[in-house]
């Protein structure tokens, strides 16, 4: 039984920081791309983030860029998201999703396991 199971998220105030951990059991995580995703209220469900298995290649969403970090640690089958500078529109609920791709992307329905997700609050 595949399994993906976030964690990390929380209430913090605008230019603040919060790490979330992706917990990964039941797929060959080391051989898997890794994304991290986002849906605010009344939104759709959106790329931010993405990191290939060999850690090789990371793409982020230009609204993140240079606040937010993605990594694994394949020792541990764990995909994380650093993430800095956060802004009140960085609210959203963020699911961690894995895809049998090798490459980056950032196209959800290639994207064949989800997380529960985990809840992101950022306050003005």
């Amino acid at each position: 039984q595949v399994q993906l199971v976030e964690s990390g998220g929380g209430l913090v105030q605008a230019g603040g920081s919060l790490r979330l951990s992706c917990a990964a059991s039941g797929l060959p995580f080391s051989r898997r791309t890794m994304g991290w995703f986002r849906q605010a209220p009344g939104k759709e469900r959106e790329f931010v983030a993405a990191i290939t298995w060999s850690v090789a290649g990371t793409y982020y969403t230009d609204s993140v860029k240079g606040r937010f970090t993605i990594s694994r640690d394949n020792a541990k089958n764990t995909v994380y998201l650093q993430m800095n500078s956060l802004k009140p529109e960085d609210t959203a609920v963020y699911y961690c999703a894995a895809t049998a791709r090798a490459v980056i992307t950032i196209t959800r329905p290639e994207y064949d396991y989800w997380g529960q997700g985990t809840q992101v609050t950022v306050s003005s």
